[in-house]
């Protein structure tokens, strides 16, 4: 099957070759993000190949149905990138990759925490400079405090289990319970309660309708005040500019992001000879209790090997059956 890899960087060219050896499909990589503007380079291909950079709104959809495109698959686990309900009406499939390596996401969002209590960014422009000193350093344990997990599914759960090792409280907010988190001892609570007790809150649902901007100016200001927020699920669940004014206010005393609403426009690219045009974003960057790194809490080589070998394995059992193995609809928004 001809495929149109868009987005497509150094590190999906080794590993989905690798995935590809076997099911001998024709793949053809672009560098280039999928757009209105970049449609053309799909050529005749009849699978297109996405990541969360890329926009497919129903403009690109209509135009890749033109061009005899029948699957799109997203080498990701989000999903809010694409029209779902268009790719519908206009006889597309979209696939996806459920599920590759919760505790790369996990691992990562743990370094978010300890960073930022333990000033490790800080510490290491000090040292580099020859500045031992400790002013403006102090952490705290992390050892019997609360940390509130919004969202157990296998990321969410992963992550409870990692923090039991820490010794912490555990809370949950989930739309279902999950035995298996209830059995490790984490105990759900409504939204509203976690806000409250936790110490540190890490967010871990898709981006939904129902939870899109769910942490904005109200949430924040039924948080601890001096609270550590952590987002590495999809950046629209976080308001941002209410974020900003919470860490003006001092209600947020740390924040670790992996994501961003409007990372489209940022990451994935290098941007260092380039003025920022994102403001909202530059003034993020100016607050020395933030820490930001560019969706990279996926980045391992388990993950990548993961994603390229669920995402080839969609692609043959399409052109095989007419269906992928991890297919996506609208009832997904849900």
């Amino acid at each position: 099957m001809e495929v149109a890899v868009f987005s497509a960087k150094p590190h999906d060219r080794r590993f989905l070759d690798e995935a590809n050896v076997e099911a001998g499909h024709r793949l053809d990589y672009i560098e280039a993000r999928l757009d209105r503007h970049t449609i053309g380079a799909a050529n005749d291909a009849a699978a297109v190949c996405a990541f969360v950079s890329d926009s497919i709104d129903e403009a690109v959809l209509v135009a890749l149905a033109r061009r005899g495109v029948r699957l799109v698959a997203l080498r990701a686990a989000g999903f809010n990138n694409i029209d779902l309900a268009a790719a519908k009406r206009h006889g597309i499939t979209v696939a996806r990759v459920p599920e590759y390596s919760p505790p790369a996401i996990d691992e990562h969002t743990v370094a978010l925490v300890l960073t930022l209590n333990r000033k490790i960014h800080r510490t290491h422009a000090r040292v580099r400079e020859g500045n031992f000193a400790l002013d403006g350093l102090l952490g705290f344990d992390l050892h019997g405090k609360t940390v509130g997990i919004v969202g157990t599914g296998r990321i969410g759960l992963a992550f409870a289990r990692i923090m039991q090792g820490f010794g912490m409280r555990r809370l949950a907010s989930a739309p279902k319970p999950d035995p298996e988190a209830t059995r490790l001892g984490v105990a759900y609570v409504g939204l509203a309660e976690l806000l409250a007790d936790a110490d540190i809150v890490s967010l871990h649902c898709p981006l939904t309708p129902a939870t899109h901007h769910l942490i904005d100016a109200r949430a924040i200001a039924a948080m601890k005040p001096g609270v550590m927020l952590i987002n590495t699920s999809r950046g629209a669940v976080v308001d941002t500019r209410a974020v900003i004014d919470g860490l003006k206010s001092g209600r947020i005393g740390h924040l670790g992001l992996d994501v961003y609403e409007e990372e489209g426009d940022l990451f994935f690219e290098n941007l260092s000879d380039m003025v920022m045009q994102d403001d909202v974003f530059a003034r993020l960057l100016t607050f020395p209790n933030v820490v930001v790194t560019g969706h990279q809490a996926f980045f391992t080589a388990e993950v990548l090997r993961a994603i390229a070998r669920t995402t080839i394995d969609n692609i043959t059992r399409f052109e095989r059956t007419g269906a992928p193995v991890h297919a996506v609809s609208t009832e997904h928004l849900a």
